[in-house]
Protein backbone atom coordinates (compact mmCIF):
# COMPACT_ATOMS: atom_id res chain seq x y z
CA UNK A 1 0.00 0.00 0.00
CA UNK A 2 1.08 3.58 -0.62
CA UNK A 3 1.77 6.10 2.15
CA UNK A 4 -1.61 7.67 1.44
CA UNK A 5 -3.45 4.36 1.62
CA UNK A 6 -1.74 3.37 4.86
CA UNK A 7 -2.38 6.79 6.43
CA UNK A 8 -6.05 6.56 5.50
CA UNK A 9 -6.24 3.01 6.87
CA UNK A 10 -4.64 4.01 10.15
CA UNK A 11 -6.87 7.03 10.60
CA UNK A 12 -9.98 5.03 9.74
CA UNK A 13 -9.17 2.18 12.11
CA UNK A 14 -8.24 4.40 15.05
CA UNK A 15 -11.22 6.70 14.52
CA UNK A 16 -13.70 3.83 14.44
CA UNK A 17 -12.08 2.23 17.48
CA UNK A 18 -12.18 5.49 19.43
CA UNK A 19 -15.81 6.07 18.48
CA UNK A 20 -16.79 2.75 20.04
CA UNK A 21 -16.33 4.43 23.43
CA UNK A 22 -17.51 8.02 22.92
CA UNK A 23 -21.26 7.38 22.45
CA UNK A 24 -21.43 4.97 25.39
CA UNK A 25 -19.67 7.53 27.60
CA UNK A 26 -22.28 10.18 26.80
CA UNK A 27 -25.22 7.81 27.00
CA UNK A 28 -24.24 6.13 30.27
CA UNK A 29 -23.40 9.50 31.87
CA UNK A 30 -26.95 10.64 31.16
CA UNK A 31 -28.53 7.44 32.45
CA UNK A 32 -26.38 7.41 35.60
CA UNK A 33 -27.38 11.02 36.27
CA UNK A 34 -31.06 10.08 35.87
CA UNK A 35 -30.72 7.05 38.17
CA UNK A 36 -28.87 9.02 40.82
CA UNK A 37 -31.52 11.73 40.65
CA UNK A 38 -34.16 9.06 41.36
CA UNK A 39 -32.01 7.86 44.25
CA UNK A 40 -31.76 11.36 45.75
CA UNK A 41 -35.49 12.04 45.35
CA UNK A 42 -36.78 8.68 46.57
CA UNK A 43 -33.97 7.45 48.82
CA UNK A 44 -34.55 3.89 47.54
CA UNK A 45 -31.47 1.68 47.80
CA UNK A 46 -32.24 -0.09 44.52
CA UNK A 47 -31.12 2.97 42.59
CA UNK A 48 -27.90 3.10 44.58
CA UNK A 49 -27.22 -0.53 43.71
CA UNK A 50 -27.66 0.27 40.03
CA UNK A 51 -25.06 3.03 40.36
CA UNK A 52 -22.70 0.50 41.94
CA UNK A 53 -23.11 -1.82 38.97
CA UNK A 54 -23.18 0.54 35.98
CA UNK A 55 -20.77 3.14 37.42
CA UNK A 56 -17.62 1.02 36.97
CA UNK A 57 -18.66 0.08 33.43
CA UNK A 58 -18.96 3.78 32.63
CA UNK A 59 -15.55 4.54 34.18
CA UNK A 60 -13.80 1.73 32.29
CA UNK A 61 -15.32 2.95 29.03
CA UNK A 62 -14.38 6.57 29.79
CA UNK A 63 -10.76 5.67 30.57
CA UNK A 64 -10.26 3.71 27.34
CA UNK A 65 -11.98 6.48 25.36
CA UNK A 66 -9.54 9.06 26.72
CA UNK A 67 -6.49 6.99 25.82
CA UNK A 68 -7.68 6.20 22.30
CA UNK A 69 -8.59 9.84 21.72
CA UNK A 70 -5.06 10.95 22.57
CA UNK A 71 -3.55 8.47 20.12
CA UNK A 72 -5.91 9.66 17.41
CA UNK A 73 -4.76 13.25 17.73
CA UNK A 74 -1.12 12.14 17.32
CA UNK A 75 -1.92 11.21 13.74
CA UNK A 76 -2.42 14.79 12.63
CA UNK A 77 1.28 15.37 13.19
CA UNK A 78 2.41 11.90 12.14
CA UNK A 79 0.60 11.28 8.87
CA UNK A 80 -1.30 14.46 8.02
CA UNK A 81 1.17 17.30 8.44
CA UNK A 82 0.12 19.05 5.22
CA UNK A 83 -3.46 18.98 6.40
CA UNK A 84 -2.45 20.32 9.82
CA UNK A 85 -0.51 23.17 8.22
CA UNK A 86 -3.29 24.03 5.78
CA UNK A 87 -6.23 24.04 8.17
CA UNK A 88 -4.60 24.23 11.61
CA UNK A 89 -5.63 27.85 12.27
CA UNK A 90 -9.27 26.81 11.97
CA UNK A 91 -9.23 23.18 13.06
CA UNK A 92 -7.06 23.77 16.11
CA UNK A 93 -9.38 26.26 17.81
CA UNK A 94 -12.32 23.94 18.60
CA UNK A 95 -9.92 21.13 19.54
CA UNK A 96 -8.12 23.44 21.98
CA UNK A 97 -11.40 24.56 23.54
CA UNK A 98 -12.49 20.93 23.83
CA UNK A 99 -9.33 20.03 25.74
CA UNK A 100 -9.23 23.12 27.97
CA UNK A 101 -12.93 23.35 28.75
CA UNK A 102 -14.90 20.18 28.16
CA UNK A 103 -12.30 17.54 29.01
CA UNK A 104 -11.24 19.22 32.25
CA UNK A 105 -14.89 19.74 33.20
CA UNK A 106 -15.80 16.10 32.81
CA UNK A 107 -12.53 14.86 34.34
CA UNK A 108 -12.90 17.08 37.41
CA UNK A 109 -16.45 16.05 38.15
CA UNK A 110 -15.77 12.39 37.46
CA UNK A 111 -13.19 12.62 40.25
CA UNK A 112 -15.75 14.24 42.53
CA UNK A 113 -18.29 11.56 41.65
CA UNK A 114 -15.87 8.70 42.34
CA UNK A 115 -14.42 9.99 45.60
CA UNK A 116 -17.28 12.16 46.82
CA UNK A 117 -19.49 9.43 48.28
CA UNK A 118 -20.20 10.31 51.93
CA UNK A 119 -18.02 13.44 51.56
CA UNK A 120 -20.50 15.79 49.89
CA UNK A 121 -24.28 16.01 50.05
CA UNK A 122 -26.31 13.58 47.91
CA UNK A 123 -27.65 16.43 45.80
CA UNK A 124 -24.19 17.76 45.05
CA UNK A 125 -23.02 14.26 44.28
CA UNK A 126 -25.86 13.79 41.78
CA UNK A 127 -25.10 17.22 40.33
CA UNK A 128 -21.51 16.11 39.72
CA UNK A 129 -22.73 13.33 37.40
CA UNK A 130 -25.02 15.74 35.57
CA UNK A 131 -21.97 17.96 35.03
CA UNK A 132 -20.02 14.95 33.76
CA UNK A 133 -22.81 14.42 31.24
CA UNK A 134 -22.68 18.10 30.27
CA UNK A 135 -18.91 17.88 29.89
CA UNK A 136 -19.03 14.80 27.65
CA UNK A 137 -21.72 16.44 25.52
CA UNK A 138 -19.77 19.68 25.18
CA UNK A 139 -16.68 17.65 24.28
CA UNK A 140 -18.60 15.98 21.45
CA UNK A 141 -19.89 19.38 20.32
CA UNK A 142 -16.39 20.83 19.91
CA UNK A 143 -15.07 17.76 18.11
CA UNK A 144 -18.02 17.90 15.74
CA UNK A 145 -17.42 21.61 15.22
CA UNK A 146 -14.04 20.68 13.77
CA UNK A 147 -15.49 17.83 11.73
CA UNK A 148 -18.32 20.01 10.41
CA UNK A 149 -15.73 22.40 8.98
CA UNK A 150 -14.26 19.49 7.03
CA UNK A 151 -17.71 18.70 5.66
CA UNK A 152 -18.82 22.29 5.02
CA UNK A 153 -16.03 24.88 5.46
CA UNK A 154 -17.24 28.24 6.78
CA UNK A 155 -15.71 31.26 8.54
CA UNK A 156 -12.33 31.15 6.78
CA UNK A 157 -10.23 32.90 4.18
CA UNK A 158 -7.29 31.54 2.20
CA UNK A 159 -4.23 33.52 3.25
CA UNK A 160 -0.63 32.69 2.25
CA UNK A 161 -1.67 29.27 1.01
CA UNK A 162 -3.55 28.09 4.08
CA UNK A 163 -7.01 28.51 5.61
CA UNK A 164 -7.17 31.26 8.23
CA UNK A 165 -10.18 31.63 10.52
CA UNK A 166 -12.11 34.85 9.97
CA UNK A 167 -15.19 34.15 12.12
CA UNK A 168 -15.31 31.88 15.14
CA UNK A 169 -19.04 32.49 15.30
CA UNK A 170 -19.44 31.06 11.80
CA UNK A 171 -17.85 27.82 13.01
CA UNK A 172 -20.31 27.62 15.90
CA UNK A 173 -23.32 28.28 13.65
CA UNK A 174 -22.18 26.04 10.80
CA UNK A 175 -25.38 24.52 9.33
CA UNK A 176 -23.59 21.18 9.00
CA UNK A 177 -22.83 21.21 12.73
CA UNK A 178 -26.46 21.73 13.67
CA UNK A 179 -27.65 18.71 11.74
CA UNK A 180 -24.63 16.55 12.63
CA UNK A 181 -24.45 17.22 16.37
CA UNK A 182 -28.08 16.24 17.24
CA UNK A 183 -27.70 13.05 15.19
CA UNK A 184 -24.57 12.03 17.11
CA UNK A 185 -26.02 13.15 20.45
CA UNK A 186 -29.23 11.16 20.22
CA UNK A 187 -27.27 8.22 18.82
CA UNK A 188 -25.11 8.35 21.95
CA UNK A 189 -28.16 8.32 24.23
CA UNK A 190 -29.49 5.34 22.28
CA UNK A 191 -26.14 3.57 22.68
CA UNK A 192 -26.12 3.96 26.45
CA UNK A 193 -29.78 2.97 26.67
CA UNK A 194 -29.40 -0.23 24.64
CA UNK A 195 -26.31 -1.27 26.60
CA UNK A 196 -28.09 -0.69 29.90
CA UNK A 197 -31.24 -2.44 28.69
CA UNK A 198 -29.22 -5.38 27.35
CA UNK A 199 -27.26 -5.85 30.56
CA UNK A 200 -30.45 -5.53 32.59
CA UNK A 201 -32.08 -8.15 30.37
CA UNK A 202 -29.12 -10.45 31.09
CA UNK A 203 -29.93 -10.39 34.79
CA UNK A 204 -33.69 -10.52 34.32
CA UNK A 205 -33.48 -13.63 32.19
CA UNK A 206 -31.30 -15.29 34.84
CA UNK A 207 -33.60 -14.11 37.62
CA UNK A 208 -30.79 -12.35 39.48
CA UNK A 209 -31.66 -9.15 41.35
CA UNK A 210 -34.87 -8.95 39.33
CA UNK A 211 -36.45 -6.08 41.26
CA UNK A 212 -33.33 -3.92 40.89
CA UNK A 213 -32.59 -4.54 37.22
CA UNK A 214 -36.27 -4.21 36.37
CA UNK A 215 -35.91 -0.53 37.26
CA UNK A 216 -32.91 0.00 34.98
CA UNK A 217 -34.60 -1.93 32.18
CA UNK A 218 -37.64 0.34 32.34
CA UNK A 219 -35.56 3.53 32.39
CA UNK A 220 -33.25 2.37 29.59
CA UNK A 221 -36.11 1.20 27.37
CA UNK A 222 -37.87 4.56 27.64
CA UNK A 223 -34.67 6.42 26.74
CA UNK A 224 -33.95 3.94 23.93
CA UNK A 225 -37.35 4.50 22.31
CA UNK A 226 -37.28 8.30 22.48
CA UNK A 227 -33.65 8.64 21.38
CA UNK A 228 -33.98 6.10 18.54
CA UNK A 229 -36.96 7.97 17.13
CA UNK A 230 -35.14 11.29 17.41
CA UNK A 231 -32.07 9.82 15.68
CA UNK A 232 -34.29 8.99 12.70
CA UNK A 233 -35.87 12.46 12.65
CA UNK A 234 -32.61 14.42 12.81
CA UNK A 235 -30.94 11.90 10.47
CA UNK A 236 -33.57 12.72 7.87
CA UNK A 237 -32.75 16.43 8.24
CA UNK A 238 -29.06 15.65 7.88
CA UNK A 239 -29.63 13.68 4.68
CA UNK A 240 -31.53 16.60 3.16
CA UNK A 241 -28.70 18.94 4.14
CA UNK A 242 -26.18 16.62 2.47
CA UNK A 243 -28.25 16.81 -0.72
CA UNK A 244 -27.74 20.58 -0.73
CA UNK A 245 -24.07 20.73 0.33
CA UNK A 246 -22.48 17.40 -0.75
CA UNK A 247 -24.73 16.00 -3.47
CA UNK A 248 -21.98 13.61 -4.61
CA UNK A 249 -22.04 11.90 -1.20
CA UNK A 250 -25.79 11.40 -1.43
CA UNK A 251 -25.54 10.11 -4.99
CA UNK A 252 -22.82 7.66 -3.96
CA UNK A 253 -24.89 6.48 -0.99
CA UNK A 254 -27.63 5.60 -3.50
CA UNK A 255 -25.29 4.30 -6.22
CA UNK A 256 -27.16 6.75 -8.43
CA UNK A 257 -24.95 6.81 -11.51
CA UNK A 258 -27.36 8.84 -13.65
CA UNK A 259 -29.71 11.65 -12.73
CA UNK A 260 -33.10 10.36 -11.68
CA UNK A 261 -36.49 11.23 -13.04
CA UNK A 262 -38.86 13.46 -11.08
CA UNK A 263 -40.01 10.38 -9.17
CA UNK A 264 -36.80 8.93 -7.71
CA UNK A 265 -36.84 5.42 -6.25
CA UNK A 266 -34.84 4.42 -3.18
CA UNK A 267 -32.77 1.30 -3.67
CA UNK A 268 -33.02 -1.33 -0.95
CA UNK A 269 -30.54 -3.77 -2.46
CA UNK A 270 -28.41 -3.87 -5.59
CA UNK A 271 -25.34 -5.51 -7.06
CA UNK A 272 -23.09 -2.56 -7.91
CA UNK A 273 -20.48 -2.53 -10.67
CA UNK A 274 -18.41 0.69 -10.35
CA UNK A 275 -16.37 -0.20 -13.46
CA UNK A 276 -19.33 -0.06 -15.81
CA UNK A 277 -21.34 2.26 -13.52
CA UNK A 278 -24.33 -0.05 -13.53
CA UNK A 279 -26.48 -1.73 -10.88
CA UNK A 280 -27.93 -5.21 -11.19
CA UNK A 281 -30.61 -7.14 -9.29
CA UNK A 282 -32.08 -3.89 -8.04
CA UNK A 283 -34.84 -3.92 -5.42
CA UNK A 284 -36.23 -0.40 -5.04
CA UNK A 285 -39.13 1.46 -3.42
CA UNK A 286 -40.82 3.86 -5.88
CA UNK A 287 -40.74 7.59 -5.04
CA UNK A 288 -39.04 7.04 -1.67
CA UNK A 289 -35.80 8.83 -2.60
CA UNK A 290 -37.79 11.88 -3.67
CA UNK A 291 -39.64 11.79 -0.36
CA UNK A 292 -36.39 11.51 1.59
CA UNK A 293 -34.81 14.33 -0.39
CA UNK A 294 -37.71 16.77 -0.68
CA UNK A 295 -40.54 15.54 1.57
CA UNK A 296 -42.76 15.06 -1.46
CA UNK A 297 -43.47 12.37 -4.05
CA UNK A 298 -41.62 14.15 -6.84
CA UNK A 299 -38.12 15.56 -7.01
CA UNK A 300 -35.11 15.10 -9.24
CA UNK A 301 -31.86 13.82 -7.69
CA UNK A 302 -28.63 14.53 -9.56
CA UNK A 303 -26.55 11.50 -10.53
CA UNK A 304 -22.85 10.78 -10.17
CA UNK A 305 -21.98 11.30 -13.85
CA UNK A 306 -23.53 14.76 -13.99
CA UNK A 307 -21.98 15.78 -10.67
CA UNK A 308 -18.57 14.57 -11.87
CA UNK A 309 -18.82 16.93 -14.83
CA UNK A 310 -19.86 19.80 -12.56
CA UNK A 311 -17.01 19.15 -10.12
CA UNK A 312 -14.45 18.86 -12.92
CA UNK A 313 -15.60 22.21 -14.28
CA UNK A 314 -15.44 23.82 -10.82
CA UNK A 315 -12.34 22.22 -9.26
CA UNK A 316 -10.33 21.12 -12.30
CA UNK A 317 -9.52 17.69 -13.74
CA UNK A 318 -9.70 14.79 -11.32
CA UNK A 319 -11.78 11.92 -9.98
CA UNK A 320 -14.40 13.22 -7.56
CA UNK A 321 -16.38 10.01 -7.14
CA UNK A 322 -16.06 8.49 -3.64
CA UNK A 323 -15.89 4.71 -3.14
CA UNK A 324 -19.48 3.89 -4.02
CA UNK A 325 -19.83 0.34 -2.68
CA UNK A 326 -18.80 1.07 0.96
CA UNK A 327 -20.79 4.32 0.94
CA UNK A 328 -23.89 2.57 -0.43
CA UNK A 329 -23.86 -0.40 1.94
CA UNK A 330 -22.76 1.46 5.07
CA UNK A 331 -25.78 3.74 4.68
CA UNK A 332 -28.16 0.78 4.37
CA UNK A 333 -26.65 -1.09 7.29
CA UNK A 334 -26.97 2.06 9.42
CA UNK A 335 -30.63 2.49 8.44
CA UNK A 336 -31.40 -1.20 9.06
CA UNK A 337 -29.80 -1.09 12.52
CA UNK A 338 -31.71 2.09 13.34
CA UNK A 339 -35.04 0.60 12.29
CA UNK A 340 -34.40 -2.48 14.42
CA UNK A 341 -33.58 -0.25 17.39
CA UNK A 342 -36.89 1.60 17.02
CA UNK A 343 -38.89 -1.62 16.67
CA UNK A 344 -37.21 -3.37 19.61
CA UNK A 345 -37.51 -0.40 21.96
CA UNK A 346 -41.15 0.14 20.94
CA UNK A 347 -41.89 -3.54 21.59
CA UNK A 348 -40.12 -3.27 24.93
CA UNK A 349 -42.19 -0.25 25.92
CA UNK A 350 -45.39 -2.12 25.02
CA UNK A 351 -44.32 -5.16 27.04
CA UNK A 352 -43.49 -2.95 30.02
CA UNK A 353 -46.94 -1.34 29.86
CA UNK A 354 -48.47 -4.83 29.80
CA UNK A 355 -46.09 -5.96 32.61
CA UNK A 356 -44.93 -8.86 30.43
CA UNK A 357 -41.31 -7.91 29.80
CA UNK A 358 -39.88 -9.97 32.65
CA UNK A 359 -41.47 -13.21 31.43
CA UNK A 360 -40.89 -12.71 27.70
CA UNK A 361 -37.60 -14.61 27.51
CA UNK A 362 -37.28 -14.40 23.72
CA UNK A 363 -37.46 -10.61 23.87
CA UNK A 364 -34.94 -10.42 26.71
CA UNK A 365 -32.53 -12.60 24.72
CA UNK A 366 -33.02 -10.34 21.70
CA UNK A 367 -32.19 -7.27 23.80
CA UNK A 368 -28.93 -8.84 24.93
CA UNK A 369 -27.89 -9.25 21.29
CA UNK A 370 -29.36 -5.83 20.45
CA UNK A 371 -26.56 -4.15 22.43
CA UNK A 372 -24.55 -4.46 19.19
CA UNK A 373 -27.09 -2.49 17.11
CA UNK A 374 -26.10 1.07 18.13
CA UNK A 375 -22.41 0.21 17.62
CA UNK A 376 -23.21 -1.05 14.13
CA UNK A 377 -25.26 2.06 13.37
CA UNK A 378 -22.64 4.46 14.78
CA UNK A 379 -19.77 2.81 12.92
CA UNK A 380 -21.46 2.51 9.54
CA UNK A 381 -22.80 6.05 9.89
CA UNK A 382 -19.28 7.41 10.29
CA UNK A 383 -18.00 5.26 7.42
CA UNK A 384 -20.72 6.68 5.16
CA UNK A 385 -19.99 10.24 6.35
CA UNK A 386 -16.21 10.12 5.95
CA UNK A 387 -15.80 7.77 2.99
CA UNK A 388 -18.58 9.58 1.16
CA UNK A 389 -16.63 12.85 1.47
CA UNK A 390 -13.68 11.49 -0.50
CA UNK A 391 -11.55 12.59 -2.27
CA UNK A 392 -11.62 15.59 0.09
CA UNK A 393 -10.23 16.11 3.56
CA UNK A 394 -11.81 19.57 3.59
CA UNK A 395 -14.63 19.60 1.08
CA UNK A 396 -13.80 21.76 -1.92
CA UNK A 397 -10.55 23.07 -0.42
CA UNK A 398 -8.03 20.28 0.08
CA UNK A 399 -7.95 16.73 -1.22
CA UNK A 400 -6.93 13.77 0.91
CA UNK A 401 -3.85 13.25 -1.26
CA UNK A 402 -2.78 16.86 -0.62
CA UNK A 403 -3.19 16.52 3.16
CA UNK A 404 -0.93 13.51 3.75
CA UNK A 405 2.58 13.96 5.18
CA UNK A 406 5.01 14.11 2.22
CA UNK A 407 8.14 12.78 3.94
CA UNK A 408 6.84 9.88 6.03
CA UNK A 409 7.69 6.60 4.25
CA UNK A 410 5.33 3.66 4.17
CA UNK A 411 7.53 1.70 6.57
CA UNK A 412 7.09 4.31 9.28
CA UNK A 413 3.32 4.31 8.83
CA UNK A 414 3.32 0.50 9.06
CA UNK A 415 5.29 0.78 12.32
CA UNK A 416 2.81 3.14 13.96
CA UNK A 417 -0.15 1.21 12.52
CA UNK A 418 1.10 -2.04 14.05
CA UNK A 419 2.10 -0.27 17.28
CA UNK A 420 -1.31 1.34 17.68
CA UNK A 421 -2.91 -2.00 16.86
CA UNK A 422 -0.99 -3.75 19.64
CA UNK A 423 -1.85 -1.04 22.17
CA UNK A 424 -5.50 -0.95 21.13
CA UNK A 425 -5.67 -4.73 21.28
CA UNK A 426 -4.29 -4.67 24.80
CA UNK A 427 -6.79 -2.00 25.82
CA UNK A 428 -9.62 -4.05 24.32
CA UNK A 429 -8.59 -7.16 26.25
CA UNK A 430 -8.26 -5.23 29.50
CA UNK A 431 -11.58 -3.41 29.06
CA UNK A 432 -13.49 -6.56 28.11
CA UNK A 433 -11.97 -8.46 31.04
CA UNK A 434 -12.97 -5.76 33.53
CA UNK A 435 -16.48 -5.37 32.12
CA UNK A 436 -16.99 -9.14 32.02
CA UNK A 437 -15.79 -9.40 35.60
CA UNK A 438 -18.24 -6.68 36.63
CA UNK A 439 -21.10 -8.47 34.89
CA UNK A 440 -20.23 -11.86 36.37
CA UNK A 441 -19.94 -10.36 39.85
CA UNK A 442 -23.25 -8.57 39.47
CA UNK A 443 -24.46 -7.02 42.71
CA UNK A 444 -23.63 -7.72 46.31
CA UNK A 445 -26.38 -8.66 48.73
CA UNK A 446 -29.23 -6.30 47.76
CA UNK A 447 -30.44 -6.28 51.38
CA UNK A 448 -27.22 -4.71 52.53
CA UNK A 449 -27.72 -1.28 54.09
CA UNK A 450 -24.79 0.60 52.52
CA UNK A 451 -23.58 -0.21 49.04
CA UNK A 452 -19.93 0.25 48.11
CA UNK A 453 -19.07 3.21 45.94
CA UNK A 454 -18.10 2.66 42.28
CA UNK A 455 -14.48 3.50 43.10
CA UNK A 456 -14.31 0.69 45.67
CA UNK A 457 -16.04 -1.68 43.26
CA UNK A 458 -13.35 -1.06 40.66
CA UNK A 459 -10.58 -1.57 43.23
Amino acid sequence: MTELGLARLQFGVTTIYHFLFVPLTIGLAFLLAVIETFYVVTGEKDFKRLLDFFGPIFLINFAVGVVTGIFQEFQFGLNWSNYARFVGDVFGAPLAVEALLAFFLESTFIGIWIFGWDRISPRLHALSMWLVFVGTTISAYWILTANAFMQEPVGYAIQHGHAAMTSFGALLTNPQLWVEFPHVFFGALATGAFVMAGLSAYFLIRKRHVAIFDRSFRIATAVALVSSLLVAVVGHDQAQHVLATQPMKLAASEALWHTSSDHASWTLFASIDPTTQTNHDVVAVPDLLSILAYNRLSGRVTGIDELERQYTSKYGPGNYVPPVIPTFWSFRIMVAAGVLMILLSALGAWLIVKERHRVHRAYLRAMIWAMALPYIANTTGWIMTEVGRQPWTVFGLESTAQGVSPTVPAGYVWTTLIGFGVIYGGLAVAALYLVRKQIRTGLDDPNREDAPSPSLTIA
